[in-house]
């Protein structure tokens, strides 16, 4: 089971219901497509960050990792990340990235409960 977040460029959405329409818009044209997109150097900068506190799953000798997939610039399109997270690490992991994703000025959505991360 892993706890999924999203995180991108742009404008923060007014409200949930803008940030739910952003992120599926996101996701259909850069992730629910054969083309390729590389990520941004926003977000290749914020997934260097992130494995700055936790190393990449794909390095993980020691089983630390909060993420469960890798490499996770992998889950990079675009503006966009959209990224897994192991289910017994997922609070400390995903307040930490909505953190850094606000430091970073980036967006920061949590698609399970359909609302902004603050």
């Amino acid at each position: 089971m892993s706890y999924d977040l999203a995180v991108w460029e742009g404008a923060r959405p007014a409200d949930d219901k803008a940030a739910v329409r952003a992120f599926t818009d996101l996701y259909e044209r850069y992730v629910d497509t054969d083309v390729e997109h590389p990520p941004t150097e926003r977000i290749a900068a914020y997934v260097a960050a992130l494995l700055e506190r936790w190393c990449d799953p794909t390095e993980d000798q020691e089983d630390t990792s909060p993420w469960s997939t890798g490499p996770l610039v992998g889950e990079a399109r675009g503006p966009l990340i959209y990224f897994p997270m192991r289910w017994h690490m997922a609070e400390e992991a995903s307040t930490y990235a909505a953190a850094l994703a606000h430091a970073m000025g980036l967006v920061c959505f949590d698609p399970q409960q359909g609302r902004l991360r603050r």
